[in-house]
């Protein structure tokens, strides 16, 4: 407590000394935790854009998306000044002039070519490609006519396979002559639901093969069923029975002579090319379609 002055009669003075102690809290009344909370909530926006992308987007657009940002086909140099820029070095203001921009030139590129590699052992060219030559067209259509009679002949001077007459059939296609071997309600040319060839219709196709042996065009086999299903699918079903017929027939072509690097397409397609269109379950519907597909020549030749 100070004393009073000599001489006058004042109360003393009182003097209050405030002493501050920093604790370290004053703190949460800066501006940091408002960047970090800002940093939070911009990475939560990315995170549910993301998000959003990937439901509201198809596979190809997203792949779409990726390349923009990735790039891994082509990629986009500008050169001169102001080419780095959004608009090339160009105003929004300025009007197209002609020819090549004034501020930037753009180049494509996918690679640096390499000039010290020499070419292949086919340089600038490669295995020729084919066609169907119209002069050979023509020849197969005469050989194929020629087929057709021999095979009709030949049926005709065998009592048993001319029953079979009704249930073959040649018919000219783009691709070449198709010989179809067709049931009906009274002839099954494989027992029912097998792919065991009738004893007829083996032989029938053993002069098949030696009628077409001679030739070089290439082959394809089909089979085809009616739609009349199985009790059981997973067992067996048409398209089983329709391929499996397929190849029970290139096997006895083969046992005929026909070599193996001519059989070019040995497929099954079950009751979806139905002859009878209006009637899937028809009996006709049942076949196997044997094609001699038109030869094919080089380019030149």
């Amino acid at each position: 407590m100070a004393k009073a002055p000599h001489g006058r009669n004042e109360p003393p003075k009182i003097v209050i000394v405030k002493k501050i102690i920093a604790d370290g809290h004053g703190g949460h009344h800066g501006g940091a935790w408002k960047v970090a909370y800002a940093d939070f909530v911009t990475a939560m926006m990315a995170f549910f854009l993301l998000l959003w992308l990937l439901g509201a987007t198809t596979e190809k657009q997203r792949k779409g998306i990726a390349d923009y940002f990735a790039p891994t086909l082509l990629d986009t140099r500008a050169l001169g000044i102001g080419g780095q820029g959004v608009m090339g070095g160009q105003s929004a203001a300025q009007a197209p002039g002609v020819g090549t921009n004034s501020g930037a030139s753009t180049m494509q590129f996918m690679a640096q070519p390499n000039t010290t590699a020499g070419g292949g052992p086919k340089a600038g060219t490669g295995n020729r490609g084919s066609l169907n030559n119209p002069q050979t067209r023509a020849e197969d259509r005469k050989n194929f006519e020629a087929m057709r009679r021999k095979v009709f002949s030949q049926m005709a001077a065998q009592r048993e396979l001319a029953k079979l007459a009704n249930h073959v059939r040649f018919v000219m296609t783009d691709q070449g002559m198709r010989i179809d071997l067709v049931d009906d309600a009274d002839y099954s040319m494989f027992a029912l639901g097998t792919t065991a060839l009738d004893t007829r219709a083996s032989e029938l196709i053993g002069k098949i093969a030696e009628v077409i042996r001679a030739t070089g065009n290439p082959i394809m086999i089909r089979g085809h069923t009616d739609s009349v299903p199985y009790g059981d699918p997973r067992a067996m079903n048409n398209w089983m029975l329709s391929s499996g017929r397929a190849e029970a027939t290139r096997r006895r072509l083969a046992s005929g002579g026909i070599p193996e690097s001519r059989f070019e397409r040995i497929e099954g397609v079950a009751d979806r090319e139905p002859m009878i269109a209006n009637n899937p379950a028809d009996p006709r519907n049942r076949r196997v379609a044997i094609t001699l597909l038109y030869r094919r020549s080089g380019f030149g030749q």
